[in-house]
């Protein structure tokens, strides 16, 4: 069903919550939490069809995973520098 979807789409939190059979308000609780993506007009959500699909895909936890890896990764490079500039440091004194 979701790989049919006209990614130009837009839908209403109600035909989402049909959709997906699930209740007006759980929609409304996931756009506010973040988890379905929704563009406010006015009183008014439309959700792009393409926010459902990510909800399927997995892919909002695939960013979600890549964001730790990339905050270990930066502990471990300031690692690095600080012990390349301590070395650096004392390579300098020796001069």
């Amino acid at each position: 069903m979701f790989s049919t979807l006209n990614t130009t789409k837009a839908y209403t939190p109600e035909q989402v919550a049909e959709m997906l059979q699930l209740s007006k308000n759980t929609v409304y609780e996931l756009i506010n939490r973040g988890e379905i993506t929704a563009k406010k007009f006015g009183k008014v959500y439309r959700i792009p069809a393409i926010s459902l699909s990510f909800l399927f895909t997995g892919m909002d936890e695939d960013i979600y995973k890549a964001q730790i890896e990339d905050e270990n990764n930066i502990k471990k490079i300031e690692n690095v520098l600080i012990e390349a500039r301590k070395k650096a440091w004392t390579s300098s004194k020796s001069f």
